[in-house]
């Protein structure tokens, strides 16, 4: 593998990366503070993503899609948090899976019958056409670059409104102390709702802007959902520093794995087999060192302490 190639994976992996942690720092502050399992977070992806592309297209601009599908995608969550969600907070997690997978069935079918089967293709928002030189002979797409940029704005946003503000010390406290916090005047419901919705709207932010990246479809919020599983299980479940580390080195894993594997095993196989092969192995690079990080820190990279604040 060539510098060029090694720097280009290592850029498409922080992309993945960063769309990951859009989705896992919502799916893990809902599951750290209210300890709710929610698989239809990944349909949140799907609702941002189709908002986008369908409001842009009204507008004739991909960025003011955006702007106007973030909103739709948190009324939307503490919609869903209202009329479904809420009321299953104290229930076992079993009851919570069911009821999720419903969701996630209702919702999948009711964008198929509105935009169809078919995958749209979302154009490249304007002034992101080209390219940007990062060394001679690499030229990496602008967008991708604003995907990562994009990410890093809102993970240090998220940093600084958990760790900095009298709403982050809530919540911190919620997911360590939530009969404590109660106790002390707080309204928990209220809370609940405030980080469910929020991370519906981060869900669709990351959505909205991998749509011109991936295909949008029913169903793309599925494999999303699952990989942002595995972050928060490797970075610590309610840590979003954890989940931030975690989804970079997922993406980096995930993309360097199915670039490079099949390359090293035509060293020993013919090239059909080793294509195959390959992306078998690939396929599971993820979830094998997933394995071998808990073997090591069986509560995730940065755990978050039951007596402490948020990692």
């Amino acid at each position: 593998m060539t510098l060029q190639l090694l720097l280009v994976q290592l850029l498409n992996g922080a992309q993945l990366g960063i769309i990951l942690f859009l989705v896992a720092a919502g799916l893990t502050l809902v599951f750290g503070v209210m300890n709710f399992i929610n698989l239809a977070h990944g349909v949140q992806y799907m609702i941002g993503a189709y908002l986008t592309a369908a409001i842009g297209a009204w507008a004739g601009s991909f960025w003011i899609g955006l702007l106007l599908a973030l909103p739709t995608c948190l009324a939307i969550g503490l919609l869903l948090e209202f009329l479904v969600f809420r009321h299953l907070y104290d229930r076992n997690h079993l009851d919570q899976v069911l009821v999720s997978f419903g969701v996630i069935l209702t919702i999948e079918e009711g964008m198929r019958a509105l935009f169809g089967s078919a995958p749209l293709n979302v154009p490249r928002p304007e002034g992101m056409d080209g390219g940007v030189m990062i060394m001679p002979g690499l030229l990496f797409p602008t967008f991708r670059l604003a995907i990562i940029a994009a990410g890093l704005m809102v993970a240090g946003l998220l940093w600084l409104v958990v760790d900095r503000t009298r709403v982050g010390m809530r919540i911190r406290a919620g997911a360590t102390h939530p009969a404590i916090v109660a106790v002390l005047g707080v309204d928990i419901r209220h809370l609940f709702m405030l980080v469910f919705g929020f991370g519906a709207m981060l869900a669709g932010f990351a959505g909205g802007m991998a749509g011109p990246v991936l295909a949008v479809q029913p169903g793309m919020g599925d494999s999303v959902l699952i990989l942002a599983f595995v972050v928060i299980v490797i970075g610590g479940v309610g840590s979003i520093r954890g989940a931030f580390v975690a989804a970079l080195l997922v993406g980096v894993v995930d993309t360097l794995g199915r670039a490079s594997i099949p390359d090293l095993l035509r060293l020993f196989m013919a090239p059909p087999d080793a294509r195959q092969t390959g992306g078998a192995l690939a396929s599971m690079l993820v979830y094998i060192a997933m394995s071998v990080i808990l073997a090591f820190r069986p509560a995730g990279l940065f755990p978050v302490r039951p007596t402490g604040p948020m990692a």
